[in-house]
């Protein structure tokens, strides 16, 4: 056994543990860094298969925006655990059905994947690097077929993706009575004569001391 299969088989059992740690773990901020975790052992994986494009993108997509975020929200919120515990064995069966269904789905998409098979067809320009042995660049590659047979689905992911950014900018946008919104317009157009004034008042004098009554005479 190579260095490059213990490599793989020392990722596939740290990825397999961490995955099952976060689906264990009562702390859920402990289950979010199991996560992280996972996705660096599969960019681990990806880098053994020479996918570098796609474990960077795991690591700085995943790692570096999601799961960062998915932690300051989980240790911001006020989890209540035993309440969450409460009704655990009530659920369980039904959840025990449907976990048991996605792992035979797995189990026969796997065992399809087994079989000898036709060798999938290599990208042109790969093959020919290959052939002439030239070292290629796959995210040259990739970036080719984005950018010219799949240029189109990319722009309508494109599109996708902005309207559910404009979508979740105009939910945010609520007239609330308890927050203090500021009109930026209204801030441009101020000037100091609206804001100030200065009013010109007479100097004051100190008050003369009150004279002293005259006492009265003893009878």
């Amino acid at each position: 056994m190579d260095i490059r299969t213990g490599l793989f088989y020392l990722f596939s059992a740290v990825l397999l543990f961490a995955a099952f740690r976060v689906i264990t773990a009562r702390n859920p901020v402990y289950a979010a860094l199991y996560l992280v975790l996972t996705f660096f052992q599969a960019a681990g994986v990806w880098l053994l298969l020479k996918a570098e494009f796609l474990a960077i993108s795991l690591v700085l997509v995943y790692v570096g925006a999601v799961m960062v975020l998915f932690l300051f929200v989980v240790m911001m919120l006020d989890i209540n655990l035993q309440s969450l515990r409460q009704n655990f064995w009530k659920h369980f069966p039904a959840a025990a059905t449907v976990g048991a269904l996605i792992a035979l789905e797995m189990a026969a998409v796997l065992m399809g994947g087994f079989r000898v098979a036709e060798e999938p067809k290599a990208l042109p320009g790969v093959a020919a690097a290959a052939q002439a042995g030239v070292q290629y660049s796959n995210t040259k590659e990739l970036g080719k077929l984005l950018y010219t047979e799949y240029l189109y689905p990319l722009e309508v992911a494109a599109v996708i993706l902005l309207v559910a950014i404009i979508a979740a900018i105009a939910l945010t946008l609520r007239q609330r009575k308890d927050s203090k919104h500021i009109d930026p317009a209204v801030q441009v157009r101020v000037r100091a004569a609206d804001r100030v004034q200065i009013v010109k008042l007479p100097p004051s004098l100190p008050q003369p001391p009150a004279a002293a009554a005259p006492a009265e005479p003893k009878a």
